[in-house]
């Protein structure tokens, strides 16, 4: 993970122009087993949704993208102003 801050140096890193489209997702679902998390990134238009990507990734990575994630929102939210929470989805009971 990096952010604005990181000392690091800058790595190549290929992305195909498919990848390079993104995916929308306006949900996320997250489930982990001892050895992993699993992020699965839903597309959700009522009455149903649809997986759009899914990560699985280490505990010890999740971690570490909390931080950046968090180190992030602050450094957006110095920049462009208070981000506020989104609403909680109806439900998300019915995502097959």
């Amino acid at each position: 993970m990096t952010t604005e801050n990181s000392d690091r140096k800058p790595m190549n890193i290929k992305i195909t122009d498919e990848e390079l489209k993104g995916r929308y997702a306006n949900l996320v679902r997250i489930t982990h087993t001892r050895e992993e998390f699993i992020l699965d990134y839903i597309n959700m238009v009522p009455p149903q949704g649809a997986v759009t990507a899914r990560v699985i990734t280490s505990p010890g990575h999740i971690k570490r993208l909390i931080r950046a994630l968090s180190d992030n929102l602050r450094l957006y939210e110095q920049k462009f102003g208070q981000v506020h929470e989104a609403a909680e989805p109806e439900s998300s009971d019915e995502i097959n």
